[in-house]
């Protein structure tokens, strides 16, 4: 164990990759080790363990740095991050609000949260994100129905951004802001800015399972300053700067513990190492499926990307096989493996809401499968994983 305000530095021996006694490999777990250690104790001892203090604080301005935006405000998930900003963009109910359809249900559920309609959008299929061809379309169609457009919802699938050169300028021209869900994506870039960068605002996450976690949290990340503030002041119940209680606002308990964020600013420390790791994973599947016909890797070519999620992307009539045969394969042998996001349009809660389809969605769901990726996996247990993994291929 460090002693109390020592450094033992950004490297160290991570928590495994496994779960328990049965040694099955995960699909991204914590990576977390003696830099977490230290910082988790000098926050205990700092006698700050309320959702304030100086690691709060000292862990907004750094992500905001990393970010390379003015202001950031920490709560306690990427969802909570994403209900703020809406009801502080001004979105309410009736209002429309497009959400990429091949998402996490987080990216709809907040817009339901406002009272506001989720209008669907599909995707494009080298990259699973939204199709900005689709986009225009769909901007189009509501503004001809007469339906006020609040807000447009980018995601940045499995840590590689959206196509923002594409996407920015159709909502300006529509007079839409843009809410920019990056996350999966803390770390990325794309044409040299940092996810979490583009639009009005955006939304981080650190969940347990996310390149770095606070074990749960999220963070709001903007250049508007009023923005922040207006969420900052929401998170915290909506209490007016006066001595005694007074709300003049419908507030919400989302603040970030300071203990949470000292984890947080621990794993801050690591993000390029544990980025090189998943990247490498990504590199090393790339390799494993190259020769496989009817195989490809979502979003391959993105050099910016994180790569916090590898998944690859099956044609059965030229491979011989599905995605979940893989994935059977692999969990027999204790590995696990997730299929890509079922298309929001396609769940029972969202059942009959307006969407713009191409079919990339549902084939992406059908076809693909996320593998290992977390970047506590050791150089045995990846070995594990790929030797598994050629075994079905060579098999028969």
């Amino acid at each position: 164990m460090s002693q109390l305000g020592a450094d033992p530095g950004a490297t160290g021996r991570p928590t495994p990759a496994v779960s328990g006694a049965d040694g099955r490999i995960l699909l991204s777990s914590p990576d977390v080790g003696p830099l977490e250690e230290s910082y988790l104790i000098r926050a205990l001892r700092s006698g700050w363990v309320a959702p304030a203090g100086p690691d709060l604080e000292a862990f907004e301005r750094e992500v905001a740095d990393r970010v390379g935006v003015g202001h950031a405000v920490a709560l306690t998930s990427g969802s909570a991050a994403l209900h703020l900003a809406l009801v502080t963009l001004g979105v309410r109910p009736g209002d429309a609000v497009v959400v990429p359809t091949l998402t996490f249900v987080a990216t709809a559920n907040a817009v339901a949260y406002t009272g506001a309609e989720p209008v669907f959008v599909d995707c494009e299929a080298g990259s699973g994100n939204l199709d900005p061809e689709l986009l225009d379309r769909t901007l189009r169609d509501l503004r001809r129905a007469g339906r006020r457009v609040a807000a447009v919802l980018p995601v940045d699938l499995f840590g590689a951004c959206a196509d923002y050169p594409r996407i920015l300028p159709l909502c300006a021209a529509a007079g839409v802001p843009v809410l920019e869900d990056a996350a999966e994506a803390l770390g990325a870039t794309r044409d040299g800015r940092a996810a979490g960068s583009f639009g009005r605002a955006a939304v981080l996450s650190f969940n347990g399972n996310k390149i770095a976690t606070t074990s749960g949290g999220g963070m709001l990340v903007s250049d508007d300053g009023d923005l922040v503030a207006h969420c900052r002041y929401l998170a915290t119940q909506a209490r007016e700067p006066v001595a005694h209680y007074e709300h003049r606002a419908v507030g919400y308990t989302y603040r970030l513990s300071n203990l949470l964020a000292a984890l947080g600013r621990a794993q801050l420390r690591r993000l390029e190492s544990m980025m090189a790791c998943r990247r490498a994973h990504h590199e090393r599947y790339s390799k494993l499926f190259a020769a496989a016909a009817g195989v490809r890797l979502l979003a391959d070519g993105d050099p910016g990307a994180n790569r916090w999620l590898t998944s690859i992307v099956v044609d059965p009539t030229v491979a011989g096989w599905q995605a979940a045969d893989l994935a059977g394969h692999l969990a027999a042998r204790g590995i696990e493996t997730r299929p890509v996001f079922r298309p929001m349009h396609l769940q029972p809660v969202f059942a009959g809401a307006r969407a713009t389809l191409s079919g990339v969605a549902e084939r992406l769901a059908t076809h693909g499968l996320t593998l290992p990726s977390g970047s506590n996996m050791t150089d045995a247990q990846f070995a594990r994983v790929t030797s598994a993994v050629e075994d079905f291929l060579t098999r028969g």
